[in-house]
């Protein structure tokens, strides 16, 4: 009779198992006689991949954190703009304050702080008064020497200047190349009028100057209505600066002769 346990013994020792055991048993051995023998031997092996892994972290980093420093570079080259802007602005502004100043014919210089049509009837506000020597009766001056008109009311830090085109005043000028004499009368908004005899040599672009610290165009003729039943003829004429963009006077005593010379419609005498 055949004995069949003993064959079951012996299949847990088949040749695959045997193998497979053997090859694990010998592996763990090998391993851990390297790892007594030599202890640096698989840090040493793996150190490539760990630099490997190591530099592809850098990487992304470097290349993720790229997108956040462009954005953190376009927001601060925006502000870096604006603020050029500003300056820009700032320099031109004090660029017109220089060249105002320039253009004026000495004096006292003051900033205009009110204008028409913010100030009625044309008038000026200016920011100079009685601390920085300012008189009544002082002649304004705007860019380029052009007579504006005169000072009619001072405060400690402020004054009040009337336009000669105020029509609350009139003065004697003359037109033209000829000095054709006339008497000139403020129509407001930096404008004028005049009468002048039919027959007067005048016409349209002739230049009025005023005797106002010496001889100095106060504006142009713009327009001549004649009407042949009547003597007279009436001039336009066009202030030779507006008072709607004037920012920066200039005060001057010019003596009482041009004070005196000065005739009011409805205002006290100066």
């Amino acid at each position: 009779m055949k004995r069949t346990f003993l064959a079951r013994r012996n299949a847990l020792f088949t040749s695959a198992s045997f193998s497979a055991g053997t090859v694990a048993v010998a592996a763990a051995v090998f391993i851990l006689a390297i790892r007594l023998l030599f202890p640096n031997f698989f840090w040493t092996m793996l150190t490539p991949a760990f630099w490997l892994s190591s530099g592809i972290d850098n990487a992304s980093h470097g290349f993720f954190s790229g997108f956040k420093n462009t954005a953190a570079l376009s927001l601060r080259n925006e502000a870096l703009e604006s603020e050029n802007a500003a300056l820009l602005n700032e320099n031109r502004a004090l660029a017109d304050k220089a060249g105002a100043l320039e253009s004026l014919s000495g004096g006292i210089p003051a900033g205009v702080i009110s204008r028409p049509p913010t100030s009625p009837y044309d008038t000026l506000i200016v920011a100079a008064g009685r601390k920085s020597d300012v008189a009544v009766g002082m002649e304004t001056f705007g860019p380029g020497g052009v007579p504006v008109g005169v000072v009619t009311d001072v405060l400690p830090d402020f004054s009040r200047v009337t336009l000669f085109s105020s029509p609350t005043l009139s003065f004697d000028a003359w037109i033209g190349s000829k000095h054709v004499p006339v008497t000139i009368t403020g129509a407001g908004g930096g404008a004028f009028r005049a009468t002048l005899p039919r027959g007067a040599e005048v016409s349209v672009g002739d230049v009025v100057t005023v005797a106002v610290g010496g001889a100095a165009p106060l504006g142009t003729v713009v327009r001549v209505v004649s009407d042949p039943s009547s003597p007279a003829a009436t001039l336009s004429i066009q202030g030779a600066l507006s008072p709607f963009s004037l920012t920066w006077v200039s005060l001057r005593d010019t003596g009482d002769a041009f004070v005196n010379a000065l005739s009011w419609k409805n205002a006290d005498s100066l």
